[in-house]
């Protein structure tokens, strides 16, 4: 339970039984419930809604961290999490993979405020590959850690926003994280961002708002998102799938080289858009690379065909500052050729404005 009062802030832990004992007292003595704000991790976040619908005066603010999902993901607002619980609901998920009924965290959204850091799944940091190096450096004692990184990821996350109040991760509202993957969120008009954490701003609407982050592997988990769209010129019909592309970005303040992503699919003559994101502030964009790589060594295709599309400019929007921007290429058209050299975009020159005086 998070006590506030002016800019002053304790907190206290305490469980179902203790936490709804605290809330019956505090009523009893008059204080005002609107500076409570209960934080409640897995199992806790539904103890925490449900201590919190029992009051006769609403409290402030509930945050569920990773709320659990087994037993929760079809129950009744009543018995769960839900924004009736509190004047306002904030929710984290970080690990919902798996079918529904076996997702270790609650997969829908059962706040005002849903955010699903890296789409909700596996957590920077959390993967295979990271288990396998634990287990060879510390062995099988930290098994259970393993596990639960993903989903006490909330917590640190939360903790982050206080540690780096100053420079909060911003979340994106989307319908799906897919669609965001695309970078087709990043707009912060009519409340579709907001902060991640302690200094989330309090925006009830009629309909939950879903919401998506990328975050980086450790504190600070802050990242900068750059929406990419890109048009593929081409005198030939090529469709390729699944294309490995490395992206590099050039600020006034530092830069970001061999950014790795996968293109689901590229064709001839269409445009695609795409999610980019560093982990340091680059400043403002100055310039931009753009690689296509070979899939690998033993691809026969990529021997014989020679892939190549024409692009003409790159258009940017910076995430975090709403700048939209449009890169040229340096030599009118850039050729870009699979397995070469990559390709360089800079800020397109403004246009002469008319001097005619008539």
């Amino acid at each position: 339970i998070v006590f506030s009062q002016g800019l002053s802030r304790f907190t206290v832990n305490c469980n179902f039984s203790d936490t709804f004992s605290v809330l019956i007292v505090l009523e009893q003595f008059n204080y005002p419930l609107d500076n409570l704000h209960l934080l409640g991790y897995s199992l806790g976040a539904h103890a925490a809604g449900i201590a919190g619908s029992l009051t006769k005066k609403k409290i402030n603010r509930i945050t569920g961290l990773d709320p659990a999902g087994p037993n929760f993901e079809y129950a009744e607002a009543t018995t769960r999490l839900s924004p009736d619980d509190a004047d306002f609901v904030d929710v984290l998920h970080t690990y919902t993979r798996g079918s529904p009924d076996r997702s270790i965290g609650i997969q829908k959204p059962v706040g005002h405020i849903d955010i699903y850091p890296n789409g909700g799944g596996f957590q920077p940091g959390c993967n295979l590959g990271e288990a396998l190096r634990l287990i060879a450096e510390k062995g099988l004692a930290d098994v259970d850690q393993l596990v639960k990184c993903s989903h006490e990821r909330s917590i640190h996350l939360f903790i982050d926003s206080l540690l780096y109040e100053d420079k909060p991760s911003l979340a994106y509202r989307c319908n799906t994280k897919e669609t965001f993957e695309k970078g087709l969120c990043l707009s912060c008009r009519k409340n579709r961002c907001n902060n991640l954490g302690y200094t989330v701003s309090k925006v009830r609407a009629k309909r939950n708002s879903k919401m998506y982050l990328k975050t980086r592997s450790q504190m600070p988990y802050k990242v900068f998102h750059y929406q990419v769209k890109v048009h593929f010129f081409g005198k030939e019909n090529v469709t390729k799938t699944n294309q490995p592309f490395l992206v590099s970005l050039y600020g006034t303040a530092d830069e970001s080289k061999n950014i790795a992503l996968i293109l689901p699919e590229i064709s001839t003559n269409k445009t695609y858009s795409f999610l980019v994101y560093t982990e340091v502030s680059i400043g403002d964009l100055l310039m931009l690379t753009l690689q296509w790589e070979k899939e690998s060594i033993f691809s026969w295709s990529d021997w014989w065909t020679a892939y190549a599309f024409d692009i003409q400019r790159v258009r940017v929007k910076a995430g975090e500052t709403q700048k939209k921007m449009v890169f040229c290429s340096r030599d009118g058209i850039s050729h870009l050729k699979k397995g070469k050299e990559a390709v360089v975009f800079v800020k397109c020159a403004d246009k002469p404005k008319n001097t005619d005086t008539g």
